[in-house]
């Protein structure tokens, strides 16, 4: 089978976290090219995996022997570098948040369309193995009619993570457009969409600035989302808390699901006739120490362009999530319900 050849524009921590040693560990990838502003970066990334370094990543995009890019910049670059990557013929896989809009986003479909490449949006929740095994629980039934969830994704903040610590991207609103509901919500908001199976077509929200001084982004979201078949409940994200939260209810007729909120039973099932079913499928990835585990994004990415397969979350489902997220920014400045459908957004 053939080695594809990969190039890495952004060289921070979800880079060196887990594009590039998921690239590495990957049989039918190499790591050909890296690029990053700050040349120290780029270079050390480059020494470490053999690669080519940049600090321009059009220069990147102009070597004709890269296959696929991973696009590891900054929210505000997601869609102008997937976009000159499609069109210099590149498959891209792209991180979240896919874009800054709905326009952006549009135009990453576009281009992906207009290339005849992939692009693929890293929203890692739909691998994680409690989260599969949910959703093949609930579309076998057993959960019966689903009727409300509540989902988070809270923890100290970006600062113990990001490579630049408190003077990080993450905090500033012209490269990072949104803060916790881009970094973690979108995560949920992606997650809930794949467990229910079914879009999210109002939202309702409250996003705040609390939490975190000389940052110009949100760093506290509470959401109320209601589905197309009338499911209702909750998102939170948040920068806020003390420890990581990264659970999922599921609440339903039959029975009540509780996703990564036990630390020994990943899944745990109650039924309404009294049986409780305890799964253990492994550890969701984190960003707390020990939490790196594969998160299945490389992997799906590199397997779907070897055997000509569609990507697991295309741009189109990368826009939807997408779409929550900014109708409850727009909900939090209006004070008023949004709809996805009216917006475009689904």
């Amino acid at each position: 089978m053939t080695i594809l050849k990969i190039g890495v524009i952004g060289c921070g921590s979800i880079a060196r976290h887990r594009h590039l040693p998921e690239y590495a560990a990957h049989k039918n990838a190499e790591i050909a090219a890296v690029c990053d502003i700050v040349e120290e970066r780029a270079d050390e990334m480059a020494v470490k995996y053999g690669a080519r370094a940049y600090t321009n990543y059009e220069e990147l995009l102009a070597d004709p022997s890269l296959d696929a890019i991973s696009v590891c910049t900054p929210n505000y670059l997601h869609a102008p570098v997937s976009i000159a990557a499609l069109n210099a013929g590149k498959h891209v896989l792209c991180e979240k948040p896919m874009a800054t809009s709905k326009e952006e986003a549009d135009a990453m479909i576009e281009a992906a369309k207009q290339s005849g490449k992939k692009l693929m949006i890293g929203h890692n929740q739909r691998f994680v193995p409690s989260h599969v095994k949910a959703r093949q629980l609930i579309e076998s039934g057993a959960a019966g009619r689903i009727y409300s969830f509540r989902t988070a994704f809270g923890h100290p903040g970006p600062e113990g993570w990001s490579i630049d610590g408190r003077e990080s991207w993450f905090f500033k609103k012209e490269e990072a457009f949104i803060g916790a509901m881009g970094d973690l919500g979108v995560h949920k908001a992606d997650l809930i969409r794949y467990l229910l199976g079914e879009e999210i077509v109002e939202a309702a929200a409250f996003v705040e600035s609390s939490s975190k001084p000389n940052s110009t982004v949100d760093d506290n979201a509470v959401c109320i989302l209601k589905s197309e078949s009338g499911i209702i409940g909750t998102l939170a994200a948040s920068w806020s808390y003390g420890k990581e939260d990264n659970s999922t209810i599921i609440y339903g007729e039959k029975a009540v699901f509780r996703l990564e909120d036990n630390p020994e039973y990943s899944l745990v099932v109650q039924y309404t006739n009294g049986e409780t079913v305890k799964y253990e499928l492994g550890r969701i990835q984190s960003n707390e120490e020990g939490g790196q585990s594969s998160s299945q994004v490389i992997k799906h990415f590199v397997d779907s362009i070897a055997n000509n397969h569609p990507v697991p979350v295309d741009g189109v489902e990368g826009k939807r999530s997408l779409g929550i997220i900014l109708a409850a920014l727009e909900s939090t400045e209006t004070k008023q319900i949004v709809s996805l459908k009216e917006k475009q957004l689904i």
